[in-house]
């Protein structure tokens, strides 16, 4: 029998299309192997990223080029995100080139018992001035919703416990607030999660919900790119850094729990200290759950490719460790903090209060103010105000007596109610 062999570059998009790639091949008669030299047919899915990423595939196919010497049978095949001129050389070095709408309906060989991948669209209509995957995956097609549907009960069945709806511009499926309700409405117990997500179809209506849907993770991922107006505008995002923050305040106040990851770009064309500096300004305002920062580099074809690439590569490694530091303590107060009691402890105006706030905004939490003043009607001395939910203890008059065993009782039952809420945090 004959075997096959995959290699995987990039994203869950690649992971998703490999799993649909190997049944392709084993309709056609082949059987996985986990060794090279033992294959009959080598598959490597591309990313085309950064030019790094392809660098390492025109190395592979040089290698077992060297294995077709030896074995004369041997097929190469190169598929993923792969550019017009990439596609030319790996030609002449003997590929064969195959395109991710030829596989993109299969149904897959799950590589997971737990975890699953599920394309529901590829290509992109953006044309982001940095990004090759509108030339390397085409304009956006997009799955049936009755495909879809059919994929996702399989998985049910199986009892996979965490589905993931994969496109390169997940949130531009048409209507998929309803396409999410109904996967939402299936009996079974699961997670749903999405990605990638553009700002510019973050709609009032996709939050509404996520926020309704039990079944729908939290976290969400929305890439910002850059926290500069001039360098979004440059990268041709169709969103101001102003409309960014409108749309994670909306999240946060509608969706309890929401937890906030991003993409971001360092060192784009023209990225001055003073434009990086404003994406520091929005990690340190928005407290991201998690960043996937990326330092960046020219890719032929792309509109950027023809800007001068000035920001030096020393710089851009410095601003990303800049804001990969300002990514992990956020990262560590949600992670040790979740289920858990933060208490904040300090005499009279030494600012308890604005600390709560601050800790609250980044992970999404709630007050309670256990001033015991507080507790008494006219003579709240709290002066710190706060758009997140912030709980007194209780309310008496000033001539009733309070002992402190009521008191204990009375912030014990408040902070109860908060932890029954659905992922509530501290």
């Amino acid at each position: 029998m004959k075997k096959y062999h995959i290699i995987t570059f990039g994203c869950q998009a690649n992971a998703a299309d490999t799993e649909r790639i190997a049944s392709r091949l084993e309709k056609q008669g082949y059987k996985k192997t986990d060794k090279t030299e033992r294959a009959d047919l080598i598959v490597i899915n591309a990313c085309s990223v950064r030019q790094s990423a392809i660098n390492r595939v025109y190395s592979k196919v040089q290698n077992f080029a060297k294995l077709k010497s030896q074995k004369s049978n041997l097929k190469i095949i190169v598929t993923g995100c792969l550019l017009p001129t990439d596609k030319r050389k790996l030609k002449d070095k003997g590929a064969e080139i195959w395109h991710p709408n030829e596989y993109f309906a299969c149904r897959p060989i799950y590589s997971d018992k737990t975890r699953a991948f599920v394309p529901i669209m590829t290509g992109c209509d953006n044309f982001c001035t940095y990004c090759v995957v509108p030339y390397t995956r085409g304009r956006e097609q997009s799955r049936s919703t009755k495909e879809i549907i059919a994929e996702i009960k399989t998985l049910i069945n199986k009892k996979y416990k965490e589905i993931w709806l994969i496109g390169q511009n997940v949130n531009s499926y048409p209507n998929f607030p309803e396409l999410l309700k109904i996967i939402n409405n299936l009996p079974g117990r699961f997670t749903l999660h999405f990605m990638t997500s553009h700002p510019k179809d973050m709609s009032d209506k996709l939050i509404k919900t996520i926020a309704e849907c039990k079944k729908i993770s939290r976290e969400i991922h929305l890439p910002a790119q850059s926290g500069d107006n001039k360098i979004l505008k440059a990268m041709n995002r169709r969103y101001t850094i102003e409309h960014y923050k409108k749309l994670i305040k909306k999240i946060r106040q509608k969706i309890k729990g929401a937890k906030i990851s991003t993409d971001i770009i360092v060192g784009f064309p023209g990225e001055t200290k003073k434009q990086f500096d404003n994406t520091v300004k929005l990690f340190k305002e928005i407290g991201f759950y998690k960043a996937y920062i990326s330092k960046y580099s020219p890719r032929p074809g792309t509109a950027a490719a023809k800007l001068k690439d000035n920001v030096p590569l020393e710089e851009k490694k410095r601003r990303w460790r800049i804001l990969n530091n300002l990514v992990h303590p956020v990262r560590n107060i949600i992670s040790n903090g979740a289920g858990k009691l933060i208490v904040i402890i300090g005499p009279t105006a030494s600012g308890k209060s604005a600390l709560a706030i601050k800790i609250a905004k980044k992970i999404n939490g709630e007050i309670v103010s256990a001033d015991s003043r507080q507790i008494y009607r006219g003579m709240n001395i709290g002066t710190a105000k706060s758009t997140f939910p912030h709980h007194l203890i209780n309310i008496k008059n000033p001539d009733q007596d309070y002992s402190v065993g009521e008191y204990k009782k009375d912030a014990i039952n408040a902070i109860n109610k908060i932890i029954k809420k659905v992922n509530c945090r501290f």
